[in-house]
């Protein structure tokens, strides 16, 4: 994986395209894999601010690529998963002070049964006259486990406390984990969301699919710079479609919608490797095992990149 950013690196660039970026807890070090310090949170900000960044609303990038408009390469877009507690009482400050708008994803399971380590209902309600309040399921469950029957029962139970505790309906949904398939991914759809993100490392350009947006993780001290150079490239993903039953990935099949001849591949566990790109498609024997049930693979040109996440269906292959 360093091998396959330090390569994108090497392509210099001011800007890329707009980026989404999600957090999770704020400065609260017991659990450090999900933690961004307050002084790491305002050093990221300070850096937007001084570099001619414009944080809007996901609103407003959702809008731009529904119409298929260009979108601004300096725009970022922040939001935030699982609606921790030390949001409420560490972050939320900030990004008042800074006046960065923001889009929260409500894990609404765990405000509805009262765990401590996240916020009330009534938390909820003063975070929103300053962020949206946005969908993140009922149970948090790894939706490509459980049933189409348990993913509808899910959205049903969550969307209706949601609305009734909140008196709104929610626009946008992010996948538990960020964790999905495209059976997952379409029954997601059939719930009239407006936009849906996951937690692949990307970006987002007028050609963006609005039902799976690139969400980069913000966590402990991050590199902003290598992320905001990354732009979004405009491909077809032929094979894989899903998660190979015998866990062997025979081959990476992708159609470039723009002229290139050279391009890159990077799978979990497996690493990068320069490949050549003949009539704009790369076509990559890979034969390899994957060695992990949610295994990541990122095709490149240049610094543009698309990233497809297989998850193990273990539901759908019983």
């Amino acid at each position: 994986m360093k091998i396959f950013l330090l390569s994108l690196l090497t392509v210099t660039t001011i800007w890329a395209d707009a980026h989404i970026f999600v957090y999770h807890r704020f400065g609260d070090s017991r659990h450090p894999s999900t933690n961004t310090s307050i002084e790491e949170l305002r050093k990221e900000f300070d850096y937007f601010k001084q570099n001619g960044y414009e944080v809007v609303p996901l609103s407003k990038l959702v809008e731009t690529i529904k119409k298929k408009e260009s979108v601004p390469d300096n725009w970022v877009v922040l939001t935030i998963d699982d609606n921790y507690k030390s949001f409420y009482q560490n972050g939320l400050s900030v990004f008042k002070e800074y006046g960065y708008p923001f889009s929260l994803f409500v894990y609404v399971g765990a405000v509805d049964k009262k765990y401590s380590d996240f916020t009330t209902w009534e938390e909820l309600k003063e975070i929103g006259k300053y962020g949206s309040l946005e969908f993140h399921s009922y149970g948090h469950e790894h939706m490509t486990q459980i049933s189409d029957e348990q993913i509808r029962q899910d959205f049903e139970k969550g969307l209706n406390l949601f609305e009734k505790n909140l008196g709104i309906k929610p626009k946008y949904f992010s996948y538990p984990y960020g964790e999905f398939n495209e059976r997952v991914k379409e029954i997601s759809k059939n719930y009239g969301f407006e936009a849906i993100v996951n937690q692949n490392t990307g970006a987002i350009a007028h050609f963006s699919d609005p039902y799976d947006l690139d969400r980069c993780a913000l966590v402990g001290e991050t590199n902003l710079q290598k992320y905001l150079k990354y732009k979004a490239l405009d491909a077809q993903w032929i094979e894989p479609k899903e998660y190979p039953k015998d866990d062997i990935l025979l081959h990476v099949k992708v159609k470039f919608n723009n002229p290139t001849k050279h391009g890159g591949v990077y799978l979990s566990g497996h690493g990068y490797r320069d490949v050549a790109v003949i009539n704009n498609e790369l076509n990559v024997k890979m034969d390899k095992k994957l060695t992990q049930e949610r295994s990541r693979i990122m095709v490149s040109s240049g610094n543009k990149i698309s990233t497809k996440l297989l998850i193990k269906d273990t539901y759908g292959t019983h």
